[in-house]
């Protein structure tokens, strides 16, 4: 934990403020300067953007806001203010720009807001009780897990551009080994799940997280493991893209819309099924967990006769325990490290699910944190008592519209500072691009 309410690390935020540049200044080092202005997703900004966003942000929240400072460029801070999240390619093309800077400009523009920012965590005001932004350094603590997002957003981004417009690091080979597990399912038992946190409970949480709500949640049956590659690929030979009876009215419409067959990370060349790497394609690992969108998990599970659990079942089967406490994390109050499951940007890809039997819940469910952000039924909503945080008032507001679902845990490129009990993330049912997978749930046996 950095700090505490009456201490503040200014070391330590000056620290990770550091690191996040400095993996940031390498994921965009990733892409082949050609590729610098393109839009690998429609529905996303092109990646000039996220490297004018980024630091732009820091300084709109902690600098301009929070402290009431001058930044450094108006017009650049309003260009790169905020990205979107549009429905569909059409909505998205309204936002759609002709021009943006230089990478020349870019980076002369970031470099100036590193010094702003840098000066503020290490000399500003930054804690100040009762102050809307700054009480608990709220807005200092909000640019440093925003950019940590972002590092996923870009991730998943890059994932979608041509393997010729990336330079591949030293060690970027994937782990293909391993064995899809038998199935296997658990019968969690009736009991209470905290979701969110308490003001006060966490040093710093967005706004979505609080003030947190205790459910009642009867028993169910719960996977062992995510569902892999090899046990979606049988609901793929099954039809399953090809049966409305299994998809929600507007899913199926985008299945047929798109001309959608198959997970997005997959391919088919000469019968062969592939997985679309990071950098290259391989073979479909098949105990790798399947990455796919709300919709194809939903009609997957309907295809099994099971459902996806609700935010509350995730929270039961990851920290409940037979004692009736509830743990910090799956498996325990111990912090997150390497042997707890895939997070903290360790791989560029997945790894067969079951691979940290040390991160496993009291109930023996596996990775619940880390290899891919679980998939909920639960449609992203407040809690009672909700209040958009002051430093970010848009951040969870804009998206309670009935149109996102929850994802719980961690993925491979998830920072280990999200990991944290009460962090919800989310999306819309059909955005395919995620590191994103799920287990299925049935009545308690």
């Amino acid at each position: 934990m950095i700090g505490t309410a009456t201490a503040l690390d200014r070391s330590a935020l000056l620290d990770w403020y550091r690191r996040n540049r400095q993996r940031s200044r390498q994921l965009f080092d990733l892409v082949r300067p050609e590729a610098y202005y393109s839009r690998p997703i429609a529905l996303r900004h092109p990646i000039v953007f996220y490297e004018g966003h980024l630091p732009a942000f820091s300084v709109n929240a902690l600098v301009k806001k929070g402290l009431g400072r001058p930044g450094v460029d108006d017009a650049l801070e309003r260009l790169f203010a905020r990205g979107i999240d549009p429905e569909d390619e059409a909505d998205a093309s309204r936002s759609r720009r002709t021009e943006w800077p230089a990478r020349e400009e870019v980076q002369r523009f970031a470099d100036a807001c590193d010094a702003l920012v840098l000066d503020a965590l290490a000399n500003a005001p930054i804690e100040q009780h009762g102050h809307p932004l700054l009480h608990d350094a709220q807005a200092a603590y909000a640019i440093l897990e925003h950019e940590a997002m972002h590092q996923e957003t870009m991730l998943y981004m890059w994932h979608q551009l041509p393997c010729e417009h990336k330079q591949a690091p030293p060690g970027a080979a994937p782990d293909v080994g391993g064995a899809t597990p038998a199935p296997a399912r658990v019968t969690v038992p009736a009991g209470r799940a905290t979701l969110g946190a308490r003001p006060g409970e966490i040093r710093f949480g967005w706004d979505n997280e609080f003030p947190g709500a205790v459910v009642d949640v009867p028993a169910f049956a719960i996977d062992v493991h995510d569902v892999t590659n090899e046990q979606f690929l049988a609901f793929v030979d099954a039809g399953g893209y090809q049966r409305p009876e299994l998809w929600s009215p507007g899913a199926f419409a985008w299945v047929q819309g798109e001309g959608i067959e198959h997970p997005r990370f997959w391919s088919r060349h000469d019968g062969t099924w592939r997985w679309r790497g990071m950098f290259d394609e391989i073979d479909l690992p098949p105990a790798w967990p399947v990455y796919v969108s709300h919709a194809e998990a939903a009609a997957y599970a309907r295809w099994a006769g099971a459902r996806l659990p609700t935010e509350a079942e995730y929270h039961r089967a990851a920290f409940g325990d037979p004692s009736g406490r509830e743990r910090q994390h799956p498996w325990g109050d111990a912090p997150p490290d390497a042997s707890r499951g895939l997070f903290d940007f360790r791989s560029w890809s997945p790894v067969a699910v079951g691979r940290h039997p040390a991160g496993q819940s009291a109930w023996g469910v596996h990775d619940l944190v880390g290899n891919g952000w679980e998939w909920t039924s639960t449609v992203f909503e407040p809690f009672d008592g909700f209040r958009p945080m002051a430093s970010y008032p848009e951040y969870s507001a804009d998206f309670f519209d009935g149109q996102h679902f929850v994802m719980k845990g961690a993925s491979p490129a998830t920072d280990a500072a999200l990991v944290r009990r009460s962090f919800r993330n989310w999306f819309r049912p059909t955005y395919p691009f995620v590191y994103a997978t799920f287990r299925c749930v049935r009545p308690a046996e």
